[in-house]
């Protein structure tokens, strides 16, 4: 009922706004009783760090209007009624297709998102000037079944190292679930396929040190008890979960920057709605001078170029993707046996 709506004040630029949040007690995350309001207010807490990880980039809105046990949509459309302070751009999707996808500009309009019942946020790794072009290289390290965070310290650590010999420098956070997500700063002078295939050099040049915990293997019959190397998040229009914001699990974790130092003795469970606020106002952001100091690709698509050489090609893309050029058969391995 209307009656029961809440304004929320939203510290901000322009003085803050006034965000009006409807059906505030409706419970989103039931284990932990966590309301719709509680987490307008988490998003109000943790503002000024979340627009910075997460604002002038094309957005996708992962929306729950049940909960998060409830039916869930992916919304890349900006939402109707968007208040003025809410802006988009225009991307291009793999298919060639044009449309507007939203932009958060202040803390105010991700409070709104939440208002459009909002629970996860994923932001492109490029910035809404320039769409085309990212400004964040993005490994996502990804348990398979065997293996757990424990298991994806290690292959992020070495990756770190791989990423520094390449000249870049490695940022880390919690994927919120098991996994882990490095990213690294560069500047926004190529387009996604060669981000992609930085990434894929990176990924191969990690599995050849850890070849028995790191695969980069499409396949899932053939990744073993091992981390798998998500090196398809590169993609255009693929995206992982921002930096703190929330995902859509049964203790409602956060998805949590956290400094490398803190990564062996860190427990991801303990980044929650809860508890982050408390840890960012006593910690800071550990991503804070992420962009201050970009660097490039360009060592690592010269490993990409010696290892074509070596014969290693493409690699698959995602099954929704048009037919990429020098991509392999995308043919399950075992079907592919069964049928040669």
């Amino acid at each position: 009922m209307a009656s029961e709506a809440v304004v929320l004040p939203v510290p901000g630029p322009h003085g803050g706004r006034e965000v009006r949040i409807s059906s505030p007690g409706r419970v989103l995350w039931p284990d932990s009783g966590i309301t719709k309001l509680d987490l307008a207010r988490y998003i109000v807490d943790v503002g000024e760090a979340f627009v910075a990880a997460n604002g002038d980039r094309p957005l996708s809105l992962q929306r729950f209007p049940d909960g998060i046990d409830g039916e869930q949509y992916f919304s890349k459309n900006p939402p109707k009624g968007a208040p003025e302070y809410v802006r988009s751009v225009m991307v291009v999707y793999p298919s060639g297709r044009s449309h507007p996808q939203l932009v958060i500009d202040e803390p105010a309009a991700a409070v709104w998102a939440v208002q459009m019942n909002t629970v996860v946020f994923h932001p492109w790794p490029s910035r809404a000037e320039n769409t085309d072009n990212p400004d964040q290289l993005r490994i996502d390290l990804d348990p398979q079944p065997g293996t757990d965070f424990d298991d994806a310290v290690p292959a992020a650590l070495e990756l770190r190292a791989v990423l520094a010999e390449a000249g870049l420098t490695a940022f880390i956070k919690t994927s919120g679930s098991r996994g882990l997500h490095v990213f690294a700063p560069i500047e926004p002078a190529r387009e996604f396929l060669d981000v992609r295939h930085g990434v894929i050099a990176a990924a191969r040049e990690l599995e050849r040190r850890m070849p028995d915990k790191v695969t980069t293997s499409w396949w899932k019959e053939e990744r073993g008890e091992r981390i798998f190397v998500d090196f398809n998040q590169a993609n255009r229009d693929r995206t992982m979960a921002g930096a703190y914001s929330p995902r859509a699990l049964a203790h409602a974790p956060v998805s949590c920057p956290i400094e490398w130092d803190e990564l062996e003795t860190t427990d991801p469970r303990t980044f929650t709605i809860a508890t982050v606020p408390a840890r960012l106002a006593t910690t800071g952001d550990p991503w804070a001078t992420m962009h201050e100091h970009p660097g490039t690709i360009d060592e690592l698509l010269r490993w990409w170029e010696r290892d074509v050489a070596g014969g290693l090609g493409e690699l698959p893309f995602p099954p929704d993707f048009p037919k990429m050029p020098g991509e392999p058969t995308r043919v399950q391995p075992s079907r592919a046996r069964k049928n040669g």
